[in-house]
């Protein structure tokens, strides 16, 4: 396990655990943290956006096209810091990553 950082939509931030190839999605919705995750991961719904600190994203594996195609629908898209949680793989080169959780639409 290691540490994920995350600011909620209320601007708190809090220390998490993640565990090595769980999605951040796992991580985040079995906390209250407003993650609804209304696909169950399958990357069909965008409930479980977030934006990932700079310094992060630039390491992620690319979004593929159906993940991108969600996020640019969504108010809230931030080009080079939107993610679907779901979509995420926690691995041992993201402890310490930082997030907050994307407003509700």
């Amino acid at each position: 396990m290691a540490t994920i950082y995350v600011t909620d939509r209320d601007g708190t931030e809090h220390q998490i655990d993640g565990t090595v190839g769980q999605s951040l999605m796992e991580a985040l919705r079995e906390l209250d943290y407003g993650v609804e995750a209304l696909c169950g991961g399958m990357c069909s719904c965008a409930t479980c956006h977030v934006f990932i600190e700079s310094e992060w994203y630039t390491g992620l594996t690319p979004p593929q096209d159906d993940e991108l195609e969600l996020l640019e629908e969504t108010e809230s898209y931030q080009v080079s810091h939107s993610r679907l949680s779901c979509q995420v793989e926690f691995a041992a080169a993201l402890a310490g990553i930082r997030l907050t959780i994307a407003p509700e639409e």
